[in-house]
């Protein structure tokens, strides 16, 4: 149990953990493409709704701007950052070590801003226009203000990071950042590739968005005064934990549907990027199979219906679906530092979330 709190103030943070845990558990070995309840990441966030309220307030006051353009355009970016899933990790990590401090409070919102920065940059790049069944930024307005947004969102966190007394949390930030843009780049130079091999695959992943789930919950246990061997596990499970959310994403993008996910689907197969679906089918088939596949990644009409019997007869999707649990397995054992809590428990079904989502 946190420290500070009393067994009456968790019921209903523990109770819909519970819930929650039990529709993971049963949705686990179902087809990430059936109709399957899912957690909402509300009733997750049960334990930390007040302190994720404060972080709301924060980005609020933060991204306020005098000028009417700029302050349409970053409230209206502010709104595609969705789930909030990097400053609820952090928040839930530092609840488990002890307590939410005022600086996990702003470094929470700072990685909200980094995360949502490069969204903004992500749809410009996929040619996206719709997330979070919204129009994106390059859709509603154009690719100039998406750049520009960005670079102003990317800014506007490290300055705020760099208002705490410690010099450690714009370290971690930085490095992490950076690491997100190496990925994307490695990304951006393997479109078309599709030699590309499974390890080169987790690694860009790794980078472009493990990093910053990594850098969340490091962030999360070293404000809380945590050891550096729980600081090293805690960095560990979000690197699993995002690992596990990109391959699941990957998949979302051959088998979901755009009115569930709120996202522009498809966007992977039209910029040509190698997925963990096509790496493993490439890899099982040979001759002459081979060659249409490749021929159908590498032609004009690269629709999913037309490269899905060549999935379902490598089973490359219950493949990647399976290297997701695996992730998703070994970042809830990484949790076993943690002394048992409500927190730690919604930490355990965030691991079968990420899988099991459907948006």
């Amino acid at each position: 149990m946190e420290r500070g709190r009393s067994p009456v103030s968790f019921g209903r943070g523990m109770e819909a953990a519970v819930d929650a845990e039990k529709i993971a558990m049963s949705t686990s070995h179902v087809r990430s493409d059936a109709k399957v309840p899912a957690p909402e990441l509300s009733d997750l966030y049960a334990p930390i709704a007040a302190e994720m309220g404060e972080v709301e307030r924060i980005l609020k006051r933060e991204l306020r701007n005098p000028h009417p353009f700029v302050d349409e355009l970053v409230r209206y970016g502010c709104l595609l950052g969705g789930k909030r899933l990097r400053p609820a990790l952090l928040l839930l990590t530092a609840k488990s070590l002890g307590g939410v401090t005022k600086d996990h409070l702003t470094l929470a919102a700072v990685v909200e801003m980094i995360h949502t920065a490069t969204l903004v940059h992500d749809d410009v790049l996929d040619e996206a226009d719709m997330r979070r069944h919204l129009a994106t930024v390059n859709s509603r307005w154009d690719n100039e203000s998406s750049v520009l947004l960005g670079d102003y969102l990317f800014t506007h966190a490290f300055y705020l990071a760099s208002t705490l007394e410690s010099v450690i949390g714009c370290r971690l930030i930085g490095r992490a950042t950076n690491a997100v843009c190496e990925g994307e780049l490695r990304q951006k130079g393997s479109r078309g590739n599709f030699e590309l091999s499974e390890a080169d695959y987790l690694e860009i992943i790794e980078g472009k968005t493990a990093e910053l789930t990594a850098c969340s919950c490091q962030l999360g246990a070293h404000f809380a005064g945590a050891s550096d061997d729980v600081v090293e596990q805690m960095d560990g499970f979000g690197r699993d934990l995002g690992i596990a959310f990109q391959i699941a994403d990957d998949l979302l993008d051959v088998l979901g549907e755009d009115r569930t996910t709120g996202k522009s689907l498809g966007t992977d197969l039209e910029k040509q990027k190698p997925t963990l679906p096509i790496i493993r089918a490439l890899e099982v088939l040979s001759g002459v199979e081979r060659r249409e596949l490749l021929d159908l990644l590498q032609g004009e009409d690269r629709r999913t219906e037309l490269l899905l019997p060549y999935f379902q007869k490598t089973d490359s999707i219950a493949y990647a679906r399976q290297r997701a649990q695996s992730y998703a397995e070994r970042a809830r054992k990484r949790l076993d530092v943690l002394p048992d809590s409500t927190s730690k428990a919604v930490l355990e079904v965030m691991a079968k979330f990420v899988v099991a989502r459907s948006h």
